[in-house]
């Protein structure tokens, strides 16, 4: 068993390089391109990068690099100890990759980028329609796509309804969005993956989860005494918590089993 552990090992670590990469390049260049140091903008050799050395200015690499070499490498060894419900160890290996890159963008960035969306939506057509054919694939989309346009206009309607509060207390009104176009696509592809009837259950868990980091953020603000009237006017990205609900369905059946049983 140890042995063979050394197989998703090896794929966890290749996973987390190409997720890093990733991160560091497509939210500026919006294409493969050569990374550079995101504090000065030196470019990074191959090797220095591949190995985590500072650059030429001895800027150190962010921990999220770290952090994503280790976390990819777990989920690699937990998903193949423990294979998706109806996919592989390699067809949740490559599901993994793509997660990880969405997470990692928009928890920086708050962006769902077009380049990983296409490929995002390609990679969860073919799983959806392998794990449980055409109709339940694409009515999962469909259904996401309705569900979060539902909820796409009414963080509109919020948003308008923010920035007039900013105004009149004097403060000046941002573009931010509660929930951005890119939520409405990513949980559209997200529908192609879990099916119908599905996404609807994954909505919620999202939703949910999410009600809750924000619960503990704000109370994390009243601990430590940084708490404002305009808290709660942040909006914290949503791509992850929809990330999770549908890693929770496809990768944790048991989660599942529990309460849909």
């Amino acid at each position: 068993m140890t042995l063979t552990l050394i197989f998703p090992l090896l794929v966890g670590w290749l996973s987390g390089w190409a997720v890093n990469y990733l991160a560091d390049v497509l939210p500026y260049t919006r294409r493969l391109s050569k990374p550079v140091c995101l504090q000065c903008g030196a470019e990074f050799s191959l090797a220095d990068y591949l190995l985590f050395k500072p650059c030429s200015q001895r800027h150190a690499r962010p921990p999220r690099a770290w952090i994503t070499q280790l976390v990819m490498v777990a989920l690699n060894v937990y998903i193949f100890l423990n294979p998706p419900l109806k996919l592989n160890y390699w067809m949740g290996a490559a599901l993994l990759l793509y997660f990880g890159a969405v997470v990692v963008v928009d928890l920086e960035h708050r962006l769902i980028l077009h380049p990983t969306s296409i490929v995002g939506a390609a990679l969860a057509l073919a799983l959806g329609i392998f794990a449980h054919g055409i109709a339940p694939t694409l009515l999962g989309a469909v259904g996401g796509l309705v569900i979060m346009l539902a909820f796409y206009y009414f963080g509109v309607l919020f948003s308008k309804i923010r920035a007039k509060k900013l105004r009149a207390q004097g403060f000046e009104a941002d573009d931010e969005e509660a929930l951005g176009q890119g939520d409405v696509i990513l949980v559209t592809i997200l529908g192609l993956l879990v099916g119908w009837p599905l996404v609807w259950f994954m909505i919620l868990v999202s939703v949910l989860l999410g009600g809750i980091v924000s619960v503990l953020f704000l109370a994390g603000l009243f601990i430590t005494r940084r708490y404002h009237s305009n808290a709660l006017m942040v909006f914290l990205p949503y791509g992850p918590y929809f990330i999770l609900g549908a890693g929770l369905i496809v990768f944790f059946p048991q989660f599942l089993s529990f309460f849909l049983a």
